[in-house]
């Protein structure tokens, strides 16, 4: 019997939905209501188990292993029913109990991602046959057992998701393709290229900029995408950064260091910016008048 389950809300997003469950404690104290520990903090355990009773969700068992991953495999179905394998990813998760996204590496590790291409075509047929038309993702769970990896396909999402958009950018900016079997993106020149993208490039202090103070930055950085090197930073979000304190980026590299070099010298330079903001901006605020001390009364 498994340890631990996870529970998932069948309209939860990025992992929101879900919540780990120790089974043996559950069935100890015989009541579910105290065993969820919820992915979304802002959520209680009682409107959690309500959305569940009127939403639906499925149990999975919790797979665990010597190593953890999480890679999915994207699809395209046409209207005749032929099923393409766009793409794989192994995406980073994060949060209370590491079930929510927060972005991706492009492309999956190579150790398993011509094996989880193959096993989401299997699925993507299979949906074909359903009358799927579209786009849509199969996300596994990778666990290295004995020294090697042991893929498990977990869900299928009938939508485009969060490795769209960042597989789109860099289809569109290079012309390139992916190829499943060597689980490798080229350009029409035959460069190998990588990203590492994320939505979710956000702090408080980032709220004090303003798009124009990014843009202006990755401009002075030489930060931005490079259309004669086709690499570079591609920024998306922008308007979100004065609101939200957030932004979101796909970051492009002929390797897996440069693009995770890209993606940390984009993040150290903003966080200097927003410091360098914070003072700029506390200074300009008008001081509350100091409180008058009362010295010795003289006669």
């Amino acid at each position: 019997r498994c340890k631990t389950a996870i529970l998932k809300l069948d309209r939860g997003v990025s992992g929101l939905g879900n919540a780990l469950v120790d089974v043996d404690g559950a069935l100890g104290e015989g009541a579910l209501a105290r065993a969820p520990q919820l992915e979304d903090t802002e959520s209680e355990v009682g409107t959690y188990l309500h959305a569940l009773a009127d939403q639906g969700g499925i149990v999975e068992e919790r797979i665990e292993g010597e190593d953890f991953r999480s890679p999915s495999a994207q699809l395209r179905i046409s209207p005749s029913g032929q099923v393409e394998i766009l793409s794989t990813h192994d995406q980073v998760l994060g949060g209370p109990h590491g079930q929510t996204y927060f972005g991706c590496r492009f492309p999956a590790d190579s150790e398993y991602a011509p094996r989880i291409a193959a096993e989401a075509l299997k699925v993507g047929r299979r949906l074909a046959r359903e009358g799927v038309i579209g786009r849509c993702a199969v996300d596994f769970v990778a666990v290295r057992q004995k020294g090697e990896w042991q893929p498990y396909a977990i869900e299928i999402n009938l939508r485009c998701g969060g490795t769209t958009h960042p597989f789109m950018a860099i289809s569109t900016l290079t012309d390139g393709a992916y190829d499943p079997l060597a689980a490798e993106f080229r350009t029409p020149l035959g460069d190998l290229k990588h990203y590492v993208a994320t939505d979710h490039l956000d702090a408080p202090a980032y709220s004090a900029l303003t798009p124009d103070d990014l843009l202006d930055v990755v401009g002075e950085r030489s930060l931005g995408w490079d259309a004669e090197r086709e690499a570079g930073v591609a920024l998306h979000m922008v308007s979100a950064l004065a609101v939200a304190g957030r932004i979101g980026l796909t970051a492009i590299g002929d390797t897996p260091s440069e693009a995770q070099a890209l993606y940390r010298e984009l993040k150290q330079t903003l966080d200097g910016l927003a410091a360098k903001a914070g003072v700029t901006y506390s200074r300009l605020q008008p001081r509350a008048p100091a409180a008058r001390v009362a010295g010795p009364r003289t006669r």
